[in-house]
């Protein structure tokens, strides 16, 4: 079943280039794209109910060799952690083709090949076990989505494309090298050439404080790009923005992930010692990039853009959770959940998005306004989505983001702390504002409609008599954002299932590093009891100035006692 998850989307996508007029025809080709996605999207219900979820680490492990001298392998297998995330990938994929039909009139078998290779890529990603495997599916999700958003994007398409290849393979470069030097490294001990990533975890492990911080920055420099983390979020709003509608929802629900997803599975477990050293200063651009973002978001006079931005803003949380460590691990747990949830809400709003867009061919929230008078169905879903952005209770948002800043007030001293929390609480204070004020320009106030497109026109004027009134949203659009709506409030209101089957596999991927902050503190305290406790004079009862230290006594005079 695994395999097949990446199997039939890749033959979907050879058929679709297949010499058959039958797929000239738009509709037929969509057609085509989107039973391929459900069938595949049933594929995974089925890998789910196979599944066991009281698994604590990676099951269904099986593979195909490729290169047995290097330790080359085509293998795969899943936890619970990986599971989630390939049922998000394969829940947005057909939804993102039944939103595709009108926004794409040309070169639309090419458009639904690019779509299929890139789910392929995802997926591949999130069930490898042996690194170069993921690496290699890792490094090919740049090319459909180069395609599709350099052919398929708007008036600044190659701009963007360059901008987001050049960023991600430059970052995923480094990345690689620091694999390939961990595969070294455990030639080193006298184990053969592996690239399995559970034989590599120790032998990581192992390195030294300075190996250990030259992988970890090596990994941070591919997956914070992919994050993105400030400071290289920079490609991020310009792809959004030239990128199609359904680029634009597979980048922001799907593929900013694979960043997140990457610094839990390799970056932490493998070198501890460097996290634990160097996590404030991730932690410190983490908040940077959630305050920096969320002011950006305020100037912002595209509404795509401005929902860009809050992704680079929202992320901030995930990575600062993960780099929590909290003894409950609280902060990781609410990260995964963090990511689940943002593919489904930000998804659901390029969508929203890219429905105006096709009416109006405007994003610009000036020329827009009070469209909940002549859309009322958009406008429902559109303040749906926005209320589980902001996080308001209830909603799939609020969850994850309190977990995240609880894991972060509860984290070790030496790691981050109580101020990385109430920073982070202050940018989402900014985020409700923004997001309530883009609310309000285009959902409510005066009724302000651009020009419409003559293919959705209604029947009816405006009520000012000048104009024509947009349709309303019609069954097709109304089925693709339904069942985000329905996953957001029952992920919303039913959380802990899910965060209990996360429980196990966060805590194999953070106890290493939990440990090593916790023998830090040990040792912090060990030295400081070493420090308090010189012989106390008993004629006086006052304890001496330590020989080491200059200061006065930590505490008063006590009894001779």
């Amino acid at each position: 079943m695994i395999p097949l998850l990446v199997i039939l989307p890749l033959l979907s996508a050879a058929v679709m280039l297949a010499p058959v007029k039958w797929f000239d025809d738009r509709r037929n080709a969509w057609s085509f794209a989107l039973l391929s996605t459900v069938f595949t999207f049933i594929a995974s219900l089925l890998l789910a109910y196979q599944f066991d979820w009281s698994s604590p680490g990676i099951t269904m492990e099986n593979g195909v060799e490729w290169v047995p001298a290097f330790g080359l392998s085509f293998s795969w297998g899943i936890d619970t952690i990986s599971l989630w995330l390939i049922l998000l990938t394969t829940f947005l994929m057909p939804i993102t083709v039944l939103a595709s039909l009108t926004a794409v009139g040309e070169r639309f078998r090419e458009f639904y090949f690019w779509l299929l290779i890139l789910q392929a890529a995802m997926t591949g990603t999130f069930i490898a076990t042996d690194l170069i495997f993921f690496y290699i599916c890792f490094e090919f999700t740049l090319v459909p989505l180069y395609f599709l958003i350099g052919v398929f994007g708007s008036g600044n398409r190659l701009h963007a494309a360059k901008v987001f290849f050049l960023y991600t393979f430059t970052g995923s470069m480094l990345t690689f090298a620091g694999v390939v030097y961990v595969a070294y490294f455990n030639t080193t001990l006298g184990n053969d050439w592996t690239f399995n990533i559970q034989a590599l975890y120790g032998a990581a492990q192992a390195m030294s404080p300075l190996q250990q911080a030259l992988v970890l920055g090596a990994m941070m420099a591919g997956f914070a790009v992919k994050v993105p983390l400030f400071p290289v979020h920079t490609w991020l709003p310009l792809a959004h923005t030239e990128a199609p509608t359904a680029g634009s929802v597979i980048l922001a629900g799907v593929l900013l992930k694979l960043g997140t997803y990457g610094i839990l599975r390799f970056a932490i477990p493998m070198a501890p010692e460097a996290v634990v050293t160097y996590g404030a200063a991730i932690g410190v651009l983490a908040v940077m990039g959630i305050l920096y973002t969320a002011l950006v978001c305020w100037v912002q006079t595209d509404v795509k853009k401005l929902v860009a931005y809050s992704s680079v803003s929202h992320l901030g949380f995930c990575v600062l959770g993960m780099f929590a460590l909290d003894m409950d691990n609280i902060g990781a747990i609410g990260a995964v959940m963090y990511m689940i949830n943002h593919g489904l809400s930000t998804g659901a709003l390029f969508l929203c998005i890219g429905m105006i867009y096709e009416r109006f061919h405007t994003r610009e929230m000036a020329a827009m306004g009070g469209l909940a008078r002549v859309m009322p169905v958009w406008a429902f879903f559109m303040v749906f989505f926005i209320m589980a952005s902001v996080g308001l209770p209830g909603l799939n948002g609020f969850i994850g983001e309190f977990m995240t800043l609880l894991g972060t007030f509860n984290s070790p001293s030496n790691v981050l702390g109580w101020e990385f929390a109430a920073i982070a609480g202050i940018g989402m204070v900014f985020a409700a504002m923004y997001l309530l004020y883009l609310t309000g320009k285009v959902v409510f106030g005066p009724l302000k409609v651009p020009h419409v497109d003559p293919a959705w026109v209604s029947d009816q004027h405006l009520p000012e008599g000048h104009g024509y009134r947009p349709r309303d949203l019609n069954l097709r659009e109304i089925g693709v954002l339904t069942p985000l709506a329905i996953a957001c409030l029952v992920f919303g209101l039913a959380p802990y299932p899910i965060l209990k089957t996360l429980e196990k596999p966060v805590a194999q991927l953070t106890a290493p590093a939990q440990n090593v902050a916790q023998a830090r503190l040990d040792e912090t305290a060990h030295r400081l009891v070493e420090l308090t406790t010189e012989p106390i004079d008993l004629n006086t009862g006052a304890l001496p100035l330590s020989p080491r230290s200059t200061a006065a006594p930590l505490w008063a005079a006590g009894s001779a006692d």
